[in-house]
C-alpha cells in the first residue's frame, strides 16, 4: 500500500476512517478483500505470493496497515515480507502497542515500511525507518512511502481533501463516495513540489499522484474503512484495465 489517509476520532460518527490506495505491479498475483478461510475474523486483501496482506481489520475491531518506505539503495534480498506483519497482527490478539514495539525490535528483518495498529480505543505508528513507536492523537494524518505526516504533495492534497470530507459529510454513502473520488485523483504534482527519493525526476512526477497508472505498475486497488464503535464497513474497489470491481462488507464489531 503506497497512500494511507485517515481520520482518527474526529468524526461524529466513525471513530476510524481510512482511504487507502495500493501500488503494485500489475502482474503480482492478489486476491481481493475478504474473510480468510484460515482466520475467519480476518477482513483483507491477500498478496498471494507472500500470503500477506496490507490492510486490513476484524470482527473484534482490531486494524492494521502498512506502505513500504521508498529507498532505491536499500538490499530487499534475504529480507522476511512486509506483508506479514499486518497480516500477523490481525490473525492475534496481542495488544496493538505491544505488538508495533515487538516488531520495532526486530525492525532489521524486513525492508522500510511505515506501520499503523490499533484497535477501538486505540491507534498507533512506527516505522523502521523513523524508529519511533508513537500512539496517534485525534486528527487527520496521511503516509506515503516517506514517514507520516511527510510533507508529500499527495499526502498533503489528501489530508486537506481529508479533512473537507470529514468536516461536511455524516452519512456513510455522501461520505464514502467523496473518499473514493479523493483516491481517484490522477493529476501529477509540479516539479518544483517533487520529493527526491533517488528514482530519478522522470519517475518522481510518475509516482506523485495519489492515483497511479503506468504500463506495469499503478493503482490496484482502493479502500474506504470506517469503524464505528459497534459496526464497521469496509469497501474495495480493484482494478483491472478499464474495469472496476468493488466489494463491500458490513462488519458488526465484537470484543
Amino acid at each position: 500500500m503506497c497512500l494511507i489517509l485517515f481520520a482518527y476520532d474526529v468524526h461524529p460518527v466513525y471513530k476510524l476512517i481510512v482511504a487507502a490506495n495500493r501500488d503494485e505491479a500489475y502482474a503480482r498475483p492478489t486476491a481481493a478483500a475478504d474473510f480468510w478461510s484460515d482466520a475467519p475474523n480476518v477482513l483483507a486483501g491477500r498478496d498471494l505470493e507472500k500470503m500477506g496482506t496490507w490492510m486490513g481489520v476484524t470482527t473484534s475491531g482490531r486494524f492494521a496497515a502498512l506502505t513500504n518506505y521508498r529507498n532505491p539503495q536499500e538490499t530487499t534480498e534475504g529480507k522476511r515480507s512486509r506483508g506479514e506483519i499486518v497480516s500477523n497482527f490481525l490473525k492475534g490478539n496481542e495488544h496493538p502497542k505491544s505488538y508495533i514495539e515487538n516488531i520495532a525490535h526486530g525492525d532489521s528483518s524486513y525492508p522500510g515500511y511505515n506501520l499503523l495498529t490499533g484497535n477501538l480505543d486505540e491507534l498507533f505508528y512506527t516505522s523502521n525507518v523513523g524508529r519511533k513507536v508513537e500512539k496517534l492523537k485525534p486528527g487527520i494524518y496521511g503516509v506515503s512511502n516517506h514517514l507520516l505526516d511527510s510533507d508529500w504533495p499527495k499526502v498533503r492534497i489528501g489530508k486537506t481533501e481529508l479533512q473537507r470530507a470529514v468536516d461536511e459529510h455524516r452519512d456513510k454513502p455522501e461520505l464514502v463516495d467523496e473518499l473514493f473520488s479523493i483516491l481517484k485523483n490522477a493529476d501529477p504534482a509540479p516539479d518544483d513540489s517533487l520529493p527526491n527519493t533517488g528514482v530519478g525526476l522522470e519517475l518522481e512526477r510518475v509516482l506523485s499522484p495519489l492515483f497511479i497508472k503506468t504500463d506495469g505498475y499503478g493503482t490496484r486497488s482502493s479502500t474506504v474503512c470506517l469503524l464505528g464503535e459497534e459496526e464497521g464497513y469496509y469497501i474495495e474497489r480493484t482494478f483491472k484495465g478499464d474495469k472496476v470491481h468493488q466489494r463491500e462488507f458490513t462488519i458488526p464489531l465484537k470484543e
